[in-house]
């Protein structure tokens, strides 16, 4: 034991189900120094338990003692005026889950925290299980490579609550830990239940949270189900983390499991499982140990006032989300809904004024299209991808992260552009005598169906022809004629492609050459000049199948 906690004296108020064991761990600590309960027998029965211990009726008698500290184990609709009073005469606080009943009570009672100078700490007990501790080390260590997923459920057959739903009871344990883990706000928050033991009282919830960095997160709760489980699973590039609280074991168990992308194919990689080692302590021990070394009045740094109104503020937004109040996103977070055209605007992208998007449309985070431009249907733009003012892509593009397709580009439809290639506009660049405005800019025209491979480079002034082929990090610096498979650099066609994108082998004795993956056939009608022999090449392009 710490000489911080032998030297500190905590008092806590409620002594019911919940503040029965911050008395007995704190007793177990050696710093219990008072209690305080109005329900008269069971004041009685804590005197007699702990005779050294001093016993109130009323918080408000209590701090007339010289206390270090405070845990507030009361019912939540008396935590804001407890934990207020407590703030309000400079007293360190550790308020139990939930903070308040509000968010902005929670902001109040923050704010009240630091105008005073004194720790607000609120009881995210699961934080503080060892269980999560190592979980977060081997996230932070890079261990399982770039954070991905995490599910969480908590299901049980009861206790079944009259004056909250499920989410509000069971998930905040789960939204506290994400938060940890993940250290971040989510963007986006959808949440659907049923109420089916009580009119307007959900028993089931399933909540998806969008967080930065492309991390999605499930939280399924439930007092209605046949068996009580609790399961954590943590999902990385490199590996998976599963831990289950309910279970016997309690183990923290790694898979060296994923999927590997080799040669453009989705590889299953199915690696040993292994036992994650971890120090066993009770999560309860270990926050009010964590508490009483704050009493000091250092910083707290876990489960400190701001998770507590992060906390309210993600439940109050699921809730509003499960209500039909609020559609797939978290309202400050200024995400634009998905409108009857039906596209996608990211939270964390940047859409100027005056732009036209199709129906289909995804525009991910950090990702900035100009003024001006033109996006048609069923587009896809990657991670901090920017579209330059007056740009125009056509219907069913893709273009990958990283990628700037800058004024005086044109995709047309079905173009792939890999992640990190270059497109220029302007063949003489100076930063000594600035050449702006379409006057300057070199037209390049990527037609129908092309695709540029990652890392590529397209110099300004050049078209690419039908179905084309780029290859990776090939630079191209002349026209480059339909269904021609372009690599190098500078790039030189190495062969043809075909529209659905195989290498066509060599012509038979009748200068035919057949995909083997469609079986149409194509010939070179003169050198460099490619044509397919299975479709009107004079008529419009029209998707295969059709449509």
């Amino acid at each position: 034991m710490s000489e911080s906690i032998k030297k500190m004296r905590v008092c806590t108020i409620g002594a019911g189900r919940w503040g029965r064991n911050h008395i007995k761990t704190l007793h177990s600590l050696g710093c219990l120094g008072g209690i305080v309960e109005q329900d008269d027998k069971i004041n009685t029965e804590f005197s007699q338990r702990y005779p050294d211990v001093e016993m109130f009726r009323n918080y408000r008698d209590a701090i007339e003692t010289d206390f270090d500290g405070f845990t507030v184990a009361t019912p939540a609709e008396t935590h804001f005026e407890i934990a207020s009073f407590l703030l309000e005469h400079k007293n360190h606080v550790l308020v139990e889950k939930p903070l308040a009943l509000t968010a902005a009570e929670a902001r109040k009672l923050k704010k009240t925290a630091e105008d005073h100078q004194v720790n607000l700490m609120v009881g995210h007990v699961l934080l503080f299980h060892p269980a999560i501790r190592k979980i977060k080390e081997w996230i932070d260590n890079g261990k399982i490579g770039r954070l991905q997923y995490l599910y969480s459920n908590r299901l049980n057959l009861g206790t079944v609550r009259t004056e909250e739903n499920i989410l509000w009871s069971f998930a905040p344990h789960d939204i506290s830990i994400f938060q940890y883990l993940i250290g971040a706000n989510p963007v986006e928050i959808l949440s659907r239940g049923g109420a089916f033991l009580q009119p307007d009282i959900d028993d089931t919830t399933l909540t998806t949270l969008k967080y930065p960095g492309n991390i999605v997160a499930h939280i399924f709760v439930s007092w209605l189900h046949p068996f009580k489980e609790q399961r954590l699973v943590v999902i990385g590039s490199r590996g998976m983390l599963s831990f289950e609280d309910s279970s016997r074991e309690k183990q923290i168990l790694f898979y060296e499991k994923g999927i590997d992308w080799i040669k453009g194919e989705p590889i299953k990689r199915d690696g040993p499982t292994d036992v994650i080692p971890y120090n066993p302590a009770m999560a309860l021990t270990e926050e009010m140990k964590y508490f009483v070394d704050h009493l000091d009045g250092a910083p707290i740094e876990i489960a400190d006032g701001r998770n507590g109104v992060e906390v309210l503020d993600i439940l109050e937004s699921a809730t509003k989300s499960m209500n039909g109040k609020l559609n797939r996103s978290v309202e400050k977070s200024g995400i634009e809904k998905e409108d009857k055209t039906g596209y996608f605007i990211h939270p964390l992208a940047i859409v100027d004024e005056g732009v036209k998007i199709g129906a289909g449309t995804k525009i991910w985070h950090f990702s900035h299209v100009q003024g001006g431009s033109e996006i048609g249907k069923n587009c896809t733009l990657g991670q901090n991808v920017n579209l330059g003012n007056h740009v125009k892509i056509g219907n069913y593009c893709k273009i990958q992260n990283n990628v700037s397709v800058y004024e005086g580009v044109e995709l047309e439809d079905y173009v792939f552009c890999g992640p990190s290639m270059v497109f220029t506009n302007i063949m003489e660049p100076r930063c000594e005598f600035p050449q702006r405005g379409a006057e300057f800019y070199n037209e390049t025209l990527v037609k129908y169906g092309a695709s540029i491979g990652a890392n590529a480079t397209i110099v300004c002034g050049n078209t690419i022809g039908r179905f084309a082929f780029i290859a990776a990090g090939a630079v191209v610096t002349k026209d480059v004629p339909g269904y021609a498979l372009m690599a190098g650099v500078p790039a030189r066609r190495i062969g043809w492609i075909s529209r659905h994108g195989a290498r066509l082998p060599e012509q038979d004795e009748k200068g035919i050459m057949i995909c083997p993956k469609s079986g149409w056939r194509y010939r070179e009608v003169k050198p460099g000049v490619l044509k397919c022999l299975d479709w009107d090449e004079d008529k419009p392009v029209k998707r295969v199948d059709g449509k």
